[in-house]
């Protein structure tokens, strides 16, 4: 098993090891510093730094003008985030926990998406709705959710989310310099997991990011199944190829979508073209969701590569389950693995 990216795990001499959340704080930084338009809202993202503390230490540095605090009211947020973007700023709103984000749901999926198209062009809505999403952190309900797929599902949004810290770093930046409304979710499970993160010197250029904004990436080479993956499960698709490989089991690519809309299909289908199998594995629901669309371009599109039906791994359709249930509710090793073999007996 290889891996097609750099090597993120042992410092340079101008990079460092940092967490998830401190590196989206500095691209936060980075973009505030490049653009004065730039404008941070959220419920308790100026003094206190947010609940996970993404925030900290941006309102001190660059005043409550830029760095909001907003009532708890997540429709007013994204109407004075529509507002603002018309005006000719970047907005970053910061929805504090996935579930939080449905008293907004109108102004995202009817104003946010749709005033580009509707203006003709005329009126771009550069506004970056920021969420962090998922499991396992043993939190109540409505603090552990895997909507994506609402958004996915609505045409004039970009959705990607994260899983490094390289990533953060740059994808937060590429975000607030886009000129559509970005959908930028956050795994709240790995925001303290360590990566290497080189910041070089001074403002960084945009055009360094290693990867696009709508780019997939593949994480470990393999010749015998294809793992579709983002966000918070990218650990565990690596976990089940390392493990796979430590047993001389069936070799496991490992692709990283990092956008889910749009899709990057030309490294969706190369690799399946590689492999002929193919498992998409998300903490979102298997049914109607990225795992459905995933799994149909995939059987139309790579059609005669398959020596397998494509399956799905992901959370099962109900409610997000207590949390002394979660880890029952959320896909893990065994379960990769099961479908690995699974897909490999076809």
């Amino acid at each position: 098993m290889t891996s097609t990216t750099p090597d993120l795990t042992t410092p340079t001499s101008t990079a460092q090891r940092t967490t998830i959340a401190k590196a989206l704080n500095a691209g936060m930084r980075a973009a505030m510093e490049r653009d004065p338009k730039v404008v941070l809202m959220g419920e308790d993202i100026g003094k206190l730094g947010g609940v996970f503390r993404i925030t900290e230490g941006l309102q001190k540095d660059f005043g409550e003008d830029r760095v909001i605090d907003t009532p708890l009211a997540e429709s007013g947020i994204m109407g004075s985030a529509v507002g603002l973007a018309l005006r000719g700023y970047r907005p970053v709103v910061e929805i504090q926990f996935d579930g939080f984000v449905y008293p907004a749901f109108d102004q995202i999926v009817s104003q946010v998406a749709k005033m580009h198209y509707r203006s003709l062009g005329r009126l771009p809505l550069p506004i970056v709705i920021r969420i962090p999403y998922g499991g396992g952190i043993g939190a109540v309900e409505h603090h552990s959710e895997s909507n994506e797929s609402y958004f996915i599902h609505t045409a004039g949004l970009r959705v990607a989310t994260v899983s490094t810290t390289d990533d953060a770093y740059w994808m937060m930046q590429q975000a607030i310099a886009s000129d559509d409304p970005v959908v930028l979710y956050e795994p709240k499970r790995r925001y303290h997991e360590r990566g290497v993160l080189d910041l070089g010197g001074g403002l960084p250029d945009l055009a360094d990011a290693p990867h696009r904004l709508d780019e997939a990436v593949v994480r470990a080479e393999g010749s015998d199944v294809t793992v579709l993956t983002y966000g918070p499960m990218v650990k565990v698709a690596l976990a089940a190829s390392q493990a796979s490989e430590l047993e001389d089991g069936p070799s496991i690519e490992v692709v990283d979508l990092r956008s889910l809309s749009p899709l990057d299909t030309g490294v969706i289908e190369a690799s399946v073209a590689r492999t002929g199998r193919c498992i998409t594995l998300s903490e979102a629901q298997t049914f109607t969701s990225i795992h459905s669309e995933l799994a149909a371009h995939v059987q139309q599109h790579c059609f005669y590569s398959l020596e397998a039906p494509v399956l799905r791994v992901g959370g099962y359709n109900i409610p997000y389950p207590p949390s002394r249930h979660e880890e029952v509710f959320l896909p893990d090793l065994d379960r990769v693995l099961h479908a690995v073999e699974t897909v490999m007996a076809y």
